[in-house]
């Protein structure tokens, strides 16, 4: 049984996981470090993921990382160019060399007396059991689970005799050329399937129970492709990045505050771009609000082109039955099918699955409170990425991982080393993800909640985290800090330090 210490011990390699180390060794170079990934590769869910058309709902200008300009044409780029991206970025940063493939872990414990984490991994291609200690864990690994997704019971599936597959372990060998298809689904996942599998297949059918919110944005970003005529890649991203920033907060705040007017924007845009005649009341109307889930977007609006082509379908209804040849909906109808793709959902799975306990106590997540959407009240030392649900999950992670160098720089100037959330005085609380969306109502009573009020609130809105997180202070009355051997019970303290001027409480970048 292996057992080593590090400073800071990050768990996952993928997008967030590579940003964090990057952002520990830029800012907090004397700190040791270990990335620890279940899987045997870098990239996350661009390296799991590998399904016809995978690519970003989000532009790479605000995916991509903060220190790493996203140099490609492509604004709504593919799977492999991410996948590429996030692997450049962990060799030109020094980071491979710390990242243990195959440690799933399933354990962290930790002890006051001590002021650190005892996380257990389990080696999958060994078996190995393997310790390591840190003084601050800090967990990237997303919110669902990599080993299976959400697929319901589908009455009749048994004697389908064509193939069935999830989008999340897709076969390297299908081969659907020149066949029907249906794609079970209306989330990011089908309206990227279904444009991508009919450039080959004889027919595709995306089948929904419900409409989703569809926008049509381009492949390539006008004022990138200008700027990079005239200036460095390094001048012109942030005036990319923060151009496109504002325009998701203002598409965002429009939503929120005149929901029926982004309504008919979506519709007048959807009915654009589909046949004359089209029912885009039936298939592309959502009853729920824009932004109560995320818009899907297609790129250069390949999904309407599909349809409008007659290579694809849209057909809104639900599943009475399978069929030996396909699926036989409620209203009657036959879908014949020889591939049916359940691009359904995900399972929400927090910290990949690892259990928590401090001091002894088994920690509930549920009974726990966000402090600024990234650490859990009453769990020390202990950090989370959780990315934006309106805009890019990236934007949130940068600032999780300053947020984090700012601590711990903040705790060596201080003299300090535990810093510790607590929860609100009012228990006025609501789930810590705040989409209507179905993997997320299947789980929200496992997840933290958060707070009505800021620190505890999370807002989803970036410029206000920059404030937050970059430039705000450190000490206030969300957090306590103290030194090893102070018990951990989450209740209020006054901050041992204040004073925002002292030189770990300086923003970093």
């Amino acid at each position: 049984m292996a057992s080593d210490h590090v400073d800071v011990l990050i768990v996952g390699a993928g997008l967030s996981g590579i940003g964090a180390a990057v952002h520990l060794r830029r800012n907090c170079p004397e700190k040791t470090y270990a990335v620890l990934e279940a899987r045997g590769a870098i990239g996350g869910t661009w390296d799991l993921f590998r399904y016809p058309g995978i690519r970003s709902d989000s532009d790479m200008y605000t995916l991509g990382y903060s220190f790493k300009p996203w140099t490609n044409p492509k604004a709504i780029a593919d799977g492999d160019s991410i996948r590429a991206y996030v692997r450049d970025t962990a060799r030109e940063y020094g980071v491979e060399q710390h990242i243990r493939f195959h440690h799933q872990v399933v354990r962290a414990e930790w002890d006051s007396g001590q002021a650190r984490w005892t996380v257990h991994a389990r080696r999958d291609d060994t078996g190995e059991e393997t310790v390591l200690t840190c003084a601050f864990l800090f967990t990237c690994s997303g919110y669902y689970r990599y080993d299976e997704g959400y697929t319901p019971e589908f009455p009749g599936v048994d004697r389908y005799a064509g193939q069935l597959v999830h989008p999340q372990h897709w076969p390297e060998d299908l081969d659907y050329t020149g066949k029907r298809v249906v794609v079970i689904g209306s989330g990011a996942t089908a309206v990227t399937l279904v444009p991508a599998m009919a450039e080959r297949a004889g027919h595709v059918t995306m089948l929904q129970r419900s409409p989703t919110y569809v926008i049509s944005l381009p492949s390539r970003d006008v004022l990138a492709d200008a700027l990079r005529r005239w200036l460095p890649a390094k001048a012109a991203y942030p005036v990319v990045r923060w151009k496109n920033v504002l325009l998701g907060v203002a598409n965002f705040q429009l939503s929120r505050r005149a929901p029926n007017v982004v309504k008919k924007l979506l519709r007048r845009a959807a009915k654009g771009r589909l046949p004359v005649g089209y029912d885009v009341d039936r298939h592309f109307s959502p009853r729920y609000n824009p932004w109560d889930q995320r818009l899907c977007v297609v790129p250069d609006g390949d999904l309407f082109h599909s349809v409008r082509a007659g290579r694809a379908a849209v057909v809104t209804d639900t599943i009475d039955t399978f069929t030996e040849q396909g699926i036989r909906l409620t209203s009657g109808e036959e879908l014949p099918a020889d591939v049916v793709v359940t691009a359904t959902g995900l399972n929400l799975l927090a910290f990949g699955g690892m259990t928590l306990a401090v001091d002894g106590r088994e920690l509930n997540l549920a009974e726990t409170v966000a402090y600024k959407g990234m650490m859990l009240s009453g769990v020390p030392n202990f950090a989370m990425t959780i990315g934006y649900t309106n805009a890019s999950w990236t934007l949130k992670a940068d600032l999780v991982a300053t947020y984090v160098c700012r601590l711990l720089r903040h705790l060596d100037a201080t003299g300090q080393q535990i810093v510790t959330p607590v929860a609100p005085a009012s228990d006025e609380l609501e789930p810590i993800i705040d989409l209507k969306s179905g993997y997320v109502l299947r789980a929200v009573d496992q997840l933290p909640k958060q707070g009505a009020t800021a620190p505890w609130r999370l807002h989803q809105n970036y410029p206000r985290d920059v404030l937050l997180m970059r430039h705000g202070r450190l000490t206030d009355e969300g957090v306590r800090f103290s030194r090893a051997g102070a018990p951990t019970d989450g209740s209020p303290a006054e901050p041992t330090v204040r004073g925002a001027g002292t030189p770990a409480d300086t923003p970093v970048a």
